[in-house]
């Protein structure tokens, strides 16, 4: 039987009382006791100069055939705006620090063509640079997270590509800008020092690297009314000396610290493991493995905290997503792969872990938005299709600026095979800026459907209604063939008696405003 027989089956029993054997899963939301406000940040996009992600997948050129607005592809900017994108970052990743920005001005024609050393060795036209960039996320309606060259740049560069963006005056550079067709400053939310300073930003040490951002920093000035908040470069995966030692040395001159961790189904960068295609065991070590988000999440919180108890730096995890062995055939250092429903699953479990540490967690960045890793859009030539993982971010909107509620699970069993074990239900709830009620919840169990029984104590509950994303498969996936083979269904339930309990079918993430 099919989920959506099956769901109208549900609602009737218990339209008529029946009852069932195993006792539903409890969540309880506590309205009275509101939390922080969910960063709407924290659903921040990702733009890497990186394989087809921005040549192709969003630039294709004012003189495409491809529809275009300022050579970006109109389909895919309206795909992004009816997903509300809150926030960009560019240009990378490991492309920043090898990036110039001086390469990427002036007349696209006479730009100098360089080597992308880090992604494919391919040819860089820098036909994308600052002008182009603020086109999109102000076509967007979103804010830009620019991040800086601190591997083969210096101060002065950076403190120079601050000045060309932000200044109102009539320095050489401001007036450098207005030829190149920008009278005002642009608005940069955020400006980075570096990438993974740990890595290939330049293999530092946590202390060595704060050196250098201090010296950097002290030079990066800006009108106040456009100074970008400055991100410090931090740590991945177990990693937490970062946020220790850059919290305790930098927090009078950051506004907040990078995390970087990728969901890897095997856990091993060498044979990560297929996007599509892949067993049982894993699906379940892929989620369990991005619900290390959670420790991660602590880990760096508790650090900061020593250093910063009023919590004024923000920990922000500007990398995260799944990490899959490149599909057969691609360019391996374009790292295209498909995207699942299991995506869908590993975005909506990390939402929720990130607004369960809204108080410190301000602003995240999934990699990437087009064509790259765990993307929002997959496009091929003047084609495009939309990707679980959109629909994922696309019915988490209601949480954007909303205010955090706590969620308490009762029952809750344990999804659990060939020794791995995780929870089987994840929640989570916030009173939005509409001021309406909204809960998601994740049934990570890909065979068995979960009876859910909710609660808002103090209040009487007349039902849900919202959204379901569900597929009868695994690794479904949309495709150009079938580009919506995977997508967003109607969900509600009406309580009965005074009690509402609702079926969350096996694998599937479900959106609902609590009526």
């Amino acid at each position: 039987m099919n989920y959506f027989k099956r769901s109208v089956l549900t609602l009737s029993l218990l339209a008529a009382g029946a009852v069932y054997a195993a006792e539903p899963v409890g969540v309880s939301i506590d309205t009275a006791k509101p939390g922080p406000v969910i960063n709407k940040d924290i659903y921040g996009q990702f733009a890497e100069h990186l394989g087809t992600g921005i040549y192709g997948g969003l630039w294709v050129g004012p003189n495409s055939k491809i529809p275009n607005t300022k050579g970006w592809r109109n389909d895919v900017v309206g795909a992004l705006k009816a997903m509300h994108v809150p926030l960009v970052r560019w240009p990378g990743g490991c492309f920043a620090d090898e990036y110039h920005w001086k390469d990427g001005i002036g007349a696209r024609d006479k730009r100098p063509v360089k080597v992308n050393t880090n992604w494919g060795g391919v040819e860089e036209s820098n036909a994308v640079g600052t002008h182009e960039f603020f086109d999109l996320v102000e076509m967007l309606g979103a804010d830009a997270y620019v991040n800086g060259n601190l591997g083969t740049g210096s101060a002065q560069e950076m403190s120079e590509w601050i000045e060309y963006m932000t200044s109102d005056s009539k320095s050489t550079l401001a007036n450098l800008r207005r030829k190149n067709g920008r009278d005002k400053p642009f608005k940069v939310a955020y400006f980075a020092i570096g990438n993974e300073a740990w890595g290939c930003g330049g293999n530092m040490s946590p202390d060595h690297y704060a050196d250098l951002y201090r010296n950097v920093e002290t030079f990066l000035r800006a009108p106040a009314q456009y100074r970008p908040k400055m991100i410090a470069s931090g740590g991945n995966d177990n990693d937490i000396s970062w946020s220790d030692v850059l919290s305790k040395r930098l927090k009078r001159q950051t506004d907040g610290i990078s995390f970087h961790y990728y969901t890897i189904p095997t856990g091993k960068w060498e044979v990560k493991g297929a996007a599509t295609g892949f067993a049982e065991k894993e699906w379940i070590s892929t989620l369990a493995n991005t619900l290390r988000m959670e420790q991660h999440m602590q880990r760096n919180a508790a650090a900061m905290d020593k250093h910063d108890p009023e919590k004024k730096l923000g920990l922000f995890v500007d990398e995260w997503g799944t990490w899959y062995d490149v599909e057969k055939g691609t360019n391996a250092g374009f790292l295209f792969q498909q995207n699942t429903l299991r995506d869908a699953l590993v975005a909506a479990l990390n939402f929720n872990i990130f607004h369960a540490h809204a108080d410190r967690v301000r602003m995240t960045n999934i990699a990437q938005m087009v064509n790259v890793l765990q993307a929002m859009i997959i496009t091929d030539k003047d084609k495009m299709l939309l990707t679980p993982t959109y629909h994922a971010f696309e019915m988490y909107v209601p949480f954007q600026n909303a205010t955090f509620l706590p969620v308490t699970l009762s029952n809750n069993r344990q999804y659990a095979l060939d020794g791995a074990s995780i929870p089987e239900i994840s929640a989570t709830a916030a009173r939005a800026t509409d001021g309406k009620v909204y809960l998601a919840l994740v049934n990570t169990n890909p065979r068995e459907a979960a009876d859910v029984a909710l609660a808002l104590p103090g209040q009487q509950v007349q039902g849900v209604r919202g959204r379901v994303l569900t597929a009868a498969a695994m690794d479904a996936h949309n495709t150009f063939a079938a580009p919506q083979a995977v997508k967003p269904a109607p969900f509600s339930a009406k309580a009965v008696d005074g009690k509402l309990s609702v079926q969350i079918p096996a694998k599937s993430v479900v959106v609902v405003a609590v009526e």
